[in-house]
């Protein structure tokens, strides 16, 4: 599914089974406890912090990260994120392509020349 596709079907879904969009704070404030969702999964999960007693496991026997918690909390932080572009009249295939354009000036040779990044 390519971004602006993504951002059309959440737009989709919001007007036909969410019924409306919730208002650009709700949706800021809901993205941030998103975003701490899944910090608080990394930091059990790769982090030195451990699940407590009956708390969800890092991942279900068997299966990869991309099956288990960290996919859920990371596709809830993209869905959120999504709803505030709508919102807000930002196209995120553009904006991620002009994010790019600055980085690629930016940093065309500061991380090359970063002597802690040099194996």
């Amino acid at each position: 599914m390519e971004i602006k596709e993504a951002q059309q079907q959440v737009d989709h879904w919001i007007k036909t089974v969410g019924v409306r969009y919730f208002s650009e704070l709700t949706n800021m404030a809901i993205l941030t406890e998103e975003v701490g969702e899944l910090a608080r999964h990394m930091a059990r999960i790769y982090g030195d912090q451990s699940y407590k007693k009956g708390e969800q496991a890092s991942f279900p026997p068997g299966r990869s990260a991309g099956e288990g918690p960290l996919a859920d909390e990371m596709a809830d932080v993209l869905w959120v994120l999504i709803c505030l572009a709508n919102q807000t009249g930002v196209d995120l295939t553009e904006a991620l392509q002009k994010n790019f354009e600055k980085k690629n000036i930016r940093d065309a040779n500061r991380h090359k020349d970063n002597e802690k990044l040099k194996g």
